[in-house]
Order: structure tokens, then sequence, then C-alpha cells
């Protein structure tokens, strides 16, 4: 696997349409519900869109991000906050991304707790099996963040 994997062309239009759904509050899975994380970009401040499906382990909240080397995860790293919509509701929060030790149990339970998550990630050429080993033996290489309020 590279560093950067390129999504599927069908990709971006999928999640636009998702976000409307998302800001409908339309829902969308039986599992995890995805939700809208807008976070200001690191270049131009702007604000950046793009679906997410936290998933929850232990109590906590937790996101794996799908896509090596995209743009979400860069502006997460520089924001200070992000925020999250789900239909009408909206709240402000802190992602602190994991040490890969951290990660490993959180990527192990990613393809139960996200499976449509998993088979995008195979889809894209990201995962070839989607199993837990797998995902766990790609801490350090897929960045997992905990989702903090912020208080």
């Amino acid at each position: 696997m590279t560093d950067r994997v390129a999504p599927p062309r069908w990709l971006k239009p999928m999640n636009k349409l998702l976000m409307v759904m998302l800001r409908l509050g339309v829902p969308i899975s039986r599992h995890e519900a995805p939700v809208v994380l807008t976070v200001p970009g690191r270049k131009s401040g702007r604000p950046r869109s793009t679906p997410i499906t936290p998933m929850h382990v232990d109590g906590k909240r937790y996101v794996v991000n799908g896509y090596p080397g995209a743009d979400w995860v860069s502006n997460v790293r520089a924001a200070d906050q992000v925020t999250l919509v789900q239909g009408r509701r909206t709240e402000h929060v802190r992602m602190v991304e994991l040490a890969p030790e951290e990660a490993r149990p959180i990527l192990r339970a990613f393809p139960a707790a996200v499976p449509t998550g998993a088979q995008l990630m195979k889809r894209a050429g990201v995962l070839t099996d989607g199993t837990p080993d797998e995902l766990e033996g790609l801490a350090g290489r897929l960045p997992v963040f905990r989702i903090d309020p912020i208080t």
C-alpha cells in the first residue's frame, strides 16, 4: 500500500449526496451512523466538509481514515477543533490522533463496527480481505482519531 490511495471516481459525488441526506436527517445505516465533519482548510481556512463514520469502543468515539493521504486528515491535524453535524444536531469536538499502539484495537474493531467502510476500503484497494488482522496491521499507516467533546 502506498502513502496515498486515490479514492474511486464515484466517491466525491456519492459523498455530496450522502452529506445532503445526513443534513436532512435521513437514516443511512443500521450500524454506526455517519456524520458530516467540517474542518477549516489548513491552507485556505475555508470550511471543508466530508462524511465520516464514527464508531464506539469502550464508551469512546473513534474515526478511521479510509484513504491514506486524505485531505480531511491533514486539515484535522492542523485544526484545534472541528464540527460534527447529524441532522439538526451540531457538536464541536477535538479529534486526537492515536499512536499506532493505541490505534491497533480500534482498527481491529473497525470491520465489525463499520462494515460499509471496510467494504469501501476493499473496493478502493486499501484492503485486500478486510479482516481485523489486516486492519490492525495498518496501524501507523491508517490514521485513527479519538473524538473528544469540548468541555
